[in-house]
């Protein structure tokens, strides 16, 4: 940890250009990761590298089962089957949380029942609790040990409401390394909030709530400027108004995770509004050149002036019936509070198209719009796959778009991903879903950059 205090020093000193309470809130969120060990306290040694293992599970590492649930729920990157184990004879990274007496001795007694069964502790941390430590491994395993034998093992050594989830290779990374890239991914995009709390904190449900969500449990004006921690739920002020809400029912939040979602939210205020830079210049079949760039609140003017030019067929194929002030949506629609927005931009300036990436929840929605003008170009397709290459580089599982039956551009966008899809229709209303497992991304024709009509 000494080495990246030096470094956030010889920011502040040789760095004009970086707001020195910036760095005061990234030095905070880097302190968070850092810990005490218990084992250091009782026998002098070094402490090991601590490392969350927190990402949105993929195909390939579901997410495990909750605390009262020890088995492990799928398979990983070793080949395990559907119990959790591997092959005979190869090895498997597991992640897994354990209650301990915060007594001498036991951690001790932990640790020598983990060697008995030829598992190594590649890092753990500790999170203090009132009544007891929660102690946090990563573990390589004999192959043939499954998630509920490997709780067992744990309990049998005075381990309580334990949890185990299979690991892969990324989470071995180091946690100052981990909250670092986090804090870089959100000083560089606001959108990047919602995402880097997940990759933080593993498995859980995120919302964003407005400011005029109500006097319920989660509205802005219930929760402190300091956030609250409710066991399996965390509430932090929004930058923007409103609250962020945290649910992961499956295994309680300590401390110093709330700490550390609310340095990442703190530094997310400090630093206000933002989009990465720049676009790409894109050709259409018939010679013109039309900027693909981010978009967000700033955008909502030109977005309106959009929609004024659009006919009332098309905005009703987007919105799934009459459309109102536009005014009352696009603010929602554009905030990276709640997703990612691509614009299309002709040589011009003028926005001629929309796409939207939506965090709902645990799931994530892709929705279109192109003015009548610019329609059949291409345009449509292009935006979807960019979105969806997006969803992808974040581990969503799925996307889905929600339309009109007759929206028959829309089911050609999506069936032009290479995707699998699955389709769902009630009353008129079609959502379409396409699944991102890894053996569909491989062979899906999304966008690499190459200039529209060039398929």
């Amino acid at each position: 940890m000494s080495d990246v205090t030096d470094a956030v020093t010889h920011l502040v000193e040789h760095g004009p250009g970086v707001p020195v309470m910036v760095l005061a809130s990234l030095a905070a969120l880097i302190a968070t990761a850092g810990f005490h060990t218990r084992w250091s306290r009782r026998h002098g040694q070094a402490p090991p590298a601590e490392d969350t293992g927190a990402r949105p599970p993929t195909a390939e590492r579901p997410a495990g089962t909750g605390a009262s649930e020890t088995g492990s729920s799928g398979a990983g990157s070793s080949g395990a089957g559907p119990t959790g184990s591997a092959p005979v004879g190869e090895s498997a990274l597991w992640r897994m949380r354990t209650t301990v007496r915060d007594a001498p001795g036991s951690l001790a007694v932990l640790c020598a029942a983990l060697a008995d069964r030829r598992i190594d502790i590649l890092s753990l941390q500790t999170h203090p609790l009132a009544d007891g430590t929660v102690d946090e491994f990563l573990l390589r395993a004999p192959g043939e040990l499954s998630g509920a034998e490997l709780a067992d093992v744990v309990t049998a050594a005075g381990g309580a409401r334990t949890w185990t989830e299979r690991a892969d290779a990324h989470d071995l990374v180091d946690a100052p390394t981990r909250v670092l890239g986090l804090a870089t991914r959100t000083a560089l995009d606001a959108a990047e909030l919602p995402l880097a709390l997940r990759q933080l904190l593993g498995r859980c449900t995120i919302r964003s709530l407005p400011a005029s969500a109500g006097a319920g449990a989660g509205a802005a004006g219930t929760v402190p400027p300091e956030g609250t921690l409710e066991d399996t739920v965390l509430r932090l002020r929004a930058p923007e108004g409103g609250v962020i809400s945290v649910e992961r029912p499956q295994l309680p939040f300590t401390p110093a995770e709330f700490a550390r979602a609310r340095a990442l939210v703190e530094l997310d205020a400090r630093l206000g509004p933002r989009v990465p830079r720049g676009g790409d210049v894109l050709t259409l079949p018939e010679g013109s050149d039309i900027t693909v760039r981010r978009a967000d609140t700033r955008d909502v003017e030109a977005a309106k002036a959009m929609h004024e030019r659009c006919s009332a067929r098309t905005l009703g194929m987007r919105y799934h019936g009459p459309v109102g002030d536009a005014g009352r949506y696009l603010n929602h629609l554009l905030s990276p509070r709640f997703g990612r927005t691509l614009a299309v931009q002709t040589a011009s300036g003028r926005v001629v198209g929309l796409g939207h990436l939506l965090w709902d929840g645990d799931e994530t929605e892709v929705a279109l719009l192109v003015e009548d003008a610019w329609q059949r170009r291409g345009i449509g397709g292009e935006l979807l796959g960019r979105l969806v290459a997006m969803a992808v580089e974040t581990g969503c599982e799925s996307v889905y778009a929600v339309t009109q039956a007759s929206n028959t551009g829309m089911v050609a966008a999506m069936r032009g991903l290479g995707l699998p899809l699955d389709y769902q229709i009630e009353e008129g209303t079609l959502v379409v879903t396409a699944r991102l497992d890894p053996s569909a991304r491989s062979a899906a024709r999304l966008p690499r950059g190459e200039p529209i009509g060039q398929e």
